[in-house]
């Protein structure tokens, strides 16, 4: 998995400031490009961008996986063991309000991963996980 090429998602928001605030602030991504409509971010070397729509903002369905109600449409970052733990930390300090709490899941098994789950302010789910073993990630 070495030299990975950065992926870009586009997202929707109802609020350009409110994602900022959220992204740049709060999660500590920088701010690249932006213009009236969208703002580009460096989401963990990703390219993210929000882009000012929010007639198609709103929150995900979500499917049962080890127990939790995990929202289908997500997206988030896998970062190193240390990395999610203090993110966990941190989103706890500023009183996030998780959709699932930090947590441990597939506990022993080939998947074992930490993954938590939050809402940006427009509403888009993201997962923040981390394999203790990353040659893990892809494992069946």
């Amino acid at each position: 998995m070495a030299d990975m090429p950065p992926f870009h998602l586009a997202f929707p928001v109802d609020d350009l400031e409110a994602a900022r605030g959220f992204y740049a602030g709060l999660l500590g991504c920088r701010v690249g490009r932006t213009d009236p409509s969208w703002i580009d971010f460096d989401f963990f070397g990703h390219q993210i961008t929000a882009h000012l729509k929010p007639e198609e903002t709103g929150a995900a369905r979500t499917n049962s996986v080890d127990g939790d109600k995990v929202p289908v449409r997500h997206f988030g970052a896998i970062l190193e063991w240390d990395q999610w733990q203090t993110l966990a930390k941190r989103l706890e300090a500023a009183g996030i309000r998780f959709l699932i709490e930090p947590h441990v899941r597939f506990k022993g098994e080939v998947g074992e991963q930490g993954t938590m789950f939050l809402h940006d302010p427009a509403g888009n789910a993201l997962e923040f996980k981390s394999f203790r073993d990353r040659s893990k990630i892809f494992a069946s």
